[in-house]
């Protein structure tokens, strides 16, 4: 009797509405070969608030080749508004420190970047909206909507270098196997590339769990020559 109840109570977890803690363990593929691996946790920092870690690394040949390993955290409030946010980036020969500081108050975000290798800081505020969001903060709040396909929102997402309201597209219903698994899932775009947030011209595909978790199984980044398309899927997803 004893593991029938644990086993309802996990079942219901693993389904249960979002927010909530979690870990997601997720496998970047580039041209068909494991070319890194990321982890993504959400944890309450305070009763009312959120924080994020995110890791990603090189694995494999790519690893070999070029050294990556970006360690991120943001802080926000209950609806995923942004509160602070760093980026340790370790990108090749590069080695750079980004953070993020949100005056509420004034509507307004300082960025610091710190170039380690040339001991150099930059420094830039920039207005932002009263409720603005870094881009982990606005999938979290993406996976709060209940989005049908054709539908879509505009959320306002800041990096540090500049805000702009991107717009997020439901697409179609989809259903995708990932990792042995099958999922019923809604794939959505989210306008980040081509002069928007980013200046690099590209894609940025979506796919969240037709369900009332939502959870962030596969993204897909499509570029041009010579990148070309990236894949993030998951491995594992665990309740904390």
């Amino acid at each position: 009797m004893a593991l029938l109840v644990t086993i309802s109570t996990f079942a219901q977890e693993m389904h249960a509405p979002f927010p909530y803690p979690e870990r997601l363990s997720y496998r970047v593929e580039w041209h068909m070969i494991t070319a890194g691996v990321a982890t993504m946790d959400l944890v309450h920092g305070q009763p009312e608030d959120w924080r994020i870690d995110m890791t990603l690394e090189s694995a494999g040949t790519v690893a070999r080749l070029y050294h990556l390993m970006d360690k991120y955290h943001v802080i926000t409030g209950r609806k995923f508004c942004a509160d602070e946010a760093e980026l340790d980036a370790e990108q090749g020969k590069q080695h750079r420190i980004t953070h993020l500081i949100f005056d509420k108050l004034a509507h307004k975000v300082k960025s610091t970047r710190r170039d380690l290798k040339n001991n150099a800081v930059e420094t830039k505020h920039i207005a932002v909206a009263p409720c603005t969001h870094d881009v982990l903060g606005a999938l979290a709040v993406l996976r709060t909507m209940n989005m049908q396909p054709g539908a879509w929102q505009s959320l306002p997402i800041t990096d540090g270098k500049k805000m702009v309201n991107v717009k997020i597209h439901a697409l179609d219903k989809e259903t995708i196997n990932v990792h042995g698994n099958t999922y019923r899932t809604i794939r959505y775009e989210a306008y980040l590339f081509n002069k928007t947030l980013y200046k690099r011209k590209g894609r940025c595909l979506i796919w969240l769990t037709d369900d009332a978790a939502k959870i962030p199984v596969q993204f897909r980044f499509q570029f041009g020559f010579p990148i070309g398309t990236i894949s993030v899927e998951l491995q594992k997803r665990d309740v904390l």
